[in-house]
């Protein structure tokens, strides 16, 4: 009986941890492959407000804005078919970005919406 009782526990024991290396692993699989997108748009929405200030202050037009996103897009790993809008509000340079990607995990698709406004700092406005 006391061998039974033993057998069972080390069983208890086992489906604990599998269940539990089973979590993990799938956690850290979700990561894996959400991480890098993440930390790309996080790269990206520095990139914008880089180049608004410097369209703000050296007094470039909006569409400059646009062509600096774009090119540097693949780097971010930016789609092409993203959405970039370029204006000017009270002598201040703004750009929003949208996109969307689809990140796959098993028996899962997660869609990754990026929608994100980057406006100049006000002392750096110039006449357009």
């Amino acid at each position: 009986m006391r061998d039974f009782a033993r057998s069972a526990e080390r069983g208890g024991a086992r489906l604990k941890f599998l269940i539990v290396a089973l979590i993990l692993g799938a956690v850290t699989y979700a990561g894996y492959h959400y991480i890098p997108v993440a930390y790309n748009a996080y790269l990206y929405k520095d990139l914008m407000q880089t180049k608004v200030d410097a369209a703000a202050a050296l007094g470039r037009p909006p569409l400059w804005v646009t062509d600096q996103l774009t090119k540097s897009g693949p780097e971010y790993e930016v789609p092409r078919e993203a959405v970039i809008t370029p204006t000017v509000e009270n002598d201040r340079v703004k750009v929003r970005v949208q996109f969307s990607k689809v990140i796959e995990f098993p028996g899962y698709a997660y869609v990754y919406e990026f929608d994100h406004t980057a406006q100049s700092t006000e002392f750096l406005g110039k006449k357009f």
